[in-house]
């Protein structure tokens, strides 16, 4: 069989189609804003999800630490999730490069951090401690939706205390799709959005971040200090917009082929099953063995894993129907031939 990519949804390469409307991209000097399709899409993007502009970013990292280093200053600190991307996947950016203070806070499966745990980590106004400026939140969190009545509550937790909100969205569409939901409907909660066209959406690179014109303005300042300002970055924006248009419904499929695979992979004893968009996660129960056997026969098999405890099955606009009927038949032959049990 061919090899088949589970790593990740980030894995895609740009269809056909895509790279006939990048080849045709009008094109512009981006940092001078002259670039009509970069200036297209962040304005395509705010509307849509109801700011009043965005940024494009070259990767989703560079756009989650512009907003953290615009909504804090130097000693403010953010109220985060410990295994969130913009604390610990994403080298400490805000600490070292923006001189801001996490917080992290223990989190539930969905991404959700305790309510009164987000009150109580607010500082109080004193020079003993750090500013605490910022909440930052994630959607999907691991593939898990975060739940809309928790976001509601959480962000009037922060305004409560004077706190921005932002919302690290990689995935957003995903969760808006999943729940049948217009994506503005979780993002009216934040004040800035960072989204992501490489992942689930298959553009090769870009991501945008969504605020007002103030907080943009300072945003732009500070993705030229990283070196994100890029030139004639309509050629990548095109791919954006592209994915947009075209990809955007995709999303629903992934997630069907997701649940897919998890009903296959029921059928082997012992393990335990996570799946709510375009990610399976499959733990151990009490022996973490058929679990390694299932990872080294698929990975012996040609099927592309990244984690392996808890392994993690992501689909992806290149995952189609026949790629999913051959993993689903090595799950069936490695449960027939008794590997599952040994």
């Amino acid at each position: 069989m061919n090899t088949i990519d589970l790593r990740s949804d980030t894995v895609t390469r740009p269809s056909p189609g895509m790279l006939r409307a990048m080849a045709a991209a009008d094109t512009g000097d981006d940092v001078f804003g002259d670039d009509p399709s970069v200036n297209r899409l962040q304005q395509r993007l705010a509307d849509d999800l109801g700011f009043e502009a965005g940024l494009f970013m070259p990767t989703g990292t560079m756009s989650n630490l512009c907003a953290l280093m615009s909504h804090c200053e130097r000693g403010d600190e953010y109220l985060v999730g410990q295994l969130a991307h913009t604390y610990k996947y994403e080298a400490g950016g805000a600490a070292v490069l923006g001189s801001i203070q996490p917080q992290p806070l223990e989190q539930a499966m969905d991404g959700s951090i305790p309510l009164e745990r987000i009150a109580a980590a607010v500082k109080p106004d004193d020079p003993h401690f750090a500013r605490t400026r910022l909440l930052a939140l994630e959607n999907t969190f691991g593939g898990q939706i975060m739940p809309q009545d928790y976001i509601a509550d959480a962000t009037a937790i922060a305004r409560e205390h004077g706190l921005a909100t932002h919302l690290d969205g990689a995935r957003l569409f995903n969760a808006a799709i999943a729940q049948a939901l217009d994506a503005r409907t979780i993002t009216k909660y934040f004040d800035s959005v960072s989204v992501c066209l490489s992942k689930g959406l298959g553009a090769p690179a870009g991501s945008v971040l969504l605020g007002s014109d103030a907080l943009l303005a300072k945003a732009q300042r500070v993705r030229k200090m990283l070196g994100g300002g890029m030139r004639q970055a309509g050629v990548i924006a095109a791919a954006g917009t592209y994915a947009l248009d075209h990809q955007l419904q995709g999303l629903a499929e992934d997630h069907r082929r997701a649940a897919h695979l998890a009903q296959a992979l029921e059928k082997i004893p012992g393990l335990e099953l996570r799946v709510a968009t375009n990610m399976v996660w499959v733990s151990a129960g009490s022996d973490p063995a058929p679990l390694d056997r299932l990872a080294d026969f698929l990975l012996a098999q040609g099927v592309r894993l990244l984690n392996r405890r808890p392994l993690r099955l992501v689909t992806h606009l290149d995952f189609n129907d026949d790629a999913l009927h051959q993993v689903c038949q090595l799950i069936d032959h490695f449960c027939a031939s008794g590997t599952a049990t040994v």
